[in-house]
Parts: C-alpha cells; structure tokens; sequence
C-alpha cells in the first residue's frame, strides 16, 4: 500500500477553437510589426540617401548595411572604421560592454552630422540620437544645405572627410 504508485497526470490533450485563434491573431499582429518595420527601414534608406546626397557622397552608399555607418563618419569628418562599432556587439562576452562604445560612437557621429547643417546641440541630441528617424527625415528632405567647414576634423586620429576638396586652386 505504501509502495503503490498513483498517476496523477493529466494525459488529456486537445486544441480548441481558442488556441488557433490565438495563433491567429499572433501571426497577424507579427505580420503587422514586420511590415511596419519595413517601412520605416525604407524610409530611414531614403532619408539617408538625401542626406548623402547633400554631402557630396553617392546616395547608393546608404542602402549597405555597414558601408552606410562606415561612409557617414567620413561624411562628418570621423575615421571611416568608427562605422565597424556596431560589429563588436556579435563578438561573445565582449558584447555586453561594446554597446557603449557603439552608444559612443553613435553619439558623436549624430553631433557632428547636426553640426554639419547648422544645428546646436539639444537639437542633434533630441532629434539625432534620442527621435533618429524624425531627425534624419528633417535634414534629408529639409532646406538646411550641408556644410563642411563647420565640421571639427580631426586629422590627428585619421579622420578624413569623404568629400574634402584637396585640390589646389590656381
């Protein structure tokens, strides 16, 4: 009697109406978020693509993944390899520190490419780095000219400008 073994289990498994409802509603509402994240991708190429424009860069360049970060820090004056940063958050156990300088690197760029067309700081930070997208959509698609000479540059770290005018006038 002590030794006797009680199943207390459960077996019963069955699928009702809900669970696929459920299902249903997951896949739709997953379909919803992936189209919504495609369009502000295409936006944010787009916007991008202006702003590269602007600078003198080909708009081509904004639609490669790494290429895109690594041409716009040498749009506003930083070395090209600042755009690797993000590349460090896929390396095991360094990632968990890597996003500050990614967060660092980001933040610098976005000041400076504000800079570039005229803008103070609070406006690179609100609309830069904190509201990205609103931001970039204003300085593509915007009135504000690209300017270089108000960029800091600094040639003692590598920075280089991608559209320095290094010719000679006569």
């Amino acid at each position: 009697m002590f030794f006797a073994q009680v199943d207390t289990y459960n077996y019963d498994y069955t699928l009702t109406t809900s669970d696929a409802a459920g299902a249903g509603i997951l896949a739709g509402a997953l379909l919803v978020w992936v189209i919504l994240w495609l369009a502000i991708a295409v936006i944010q190429i787009v916007a991008m693509w202006k702003i590269f424009e602007k600078a003198g860069v080909e708009g081509w360049k904004a639609i490669i993944p790494i290429y895109n970060y690594w041409t716009l820090c040498e749009i506003v004056g930083k070395p090209g390899w600042w755009g690797l940063a993000p590349l460090l958050m896929i390396i095991p156990l360094i990632n968990f520190v890597a996003w500050i300088a990614v967060l660092v690197v980001f933040v610098l760029v976005a000041l400076e490419l504000g800079k570039a067309f005229g803008k103070d700081t609070v406006w690179s930070i609100f609309l830069l780095v904190i509201f990205s997208l609103i931001g970039i959509l204003i300085l593509g698609f915007g009135k504000d000219k690209f300017d270089k000479s108000l960029l800091t540059v600094n040639t003692a770290t590598g920075g280089t400008p991608d559209n320095t005018d290094t010719s000679t006038k006569a």
